[in-house]
């Protein structure tokens, strides 16, 4: 049977100045462990540590621009584009542009904490 999921879970983002996330479907908001689908909105100036996923992240940018290191450099994902981020990579996402970032983010199996591997 389909299940409706009427509203997200805000959750507690890593990175300053803080972001939101709406989460749709995962761990919190539907008890999905498979996969996660989140909304997320990052201020300009928005950085988070360096992490080590146990997850694909496939990441769809809505409005501003993403920045997504990794080890061979970066990578500026704009408005109508996304990218695939593969478990295992070390990869940091940032925000520096003048109107932040606007995207949806799907990862498989679904974020969690635990499985994120965030540097210090």
């Amino acid at each position: 049977m389909p299940k409706l999921i009427s509203k997200p879970t805000q959750i507690e983002a890593a990175g300053e100045p803080p972001k939101i996330i709406r989460e749709y479907v995962g761990r919190v908001n539907s008890g999905t462990p498979s996969v996660s689908v989140a909304h997320m909105k990052s201020p300009c100036g928005w950085t988070e540590p360096k992490q080590t996923p146990e997850f694909d992240e496939y990441t769809l940018v809505l409005g501003g621009m993403l920045r997504v290191d990794h080890q061979g450099g970066s990578v500026d994902v704009s408005a109508g584009q996304a990218i695939i981020t593969e478990r295992g990579e070390w990869v940091r996402y940032s925000s520096p542009g003048k109107d932040g970032a606007e995207y949806i983010a799907v990862c498989l199996p679904a974020f969690s904490p635990d499985s994120v591997h965030r540097e210090p």
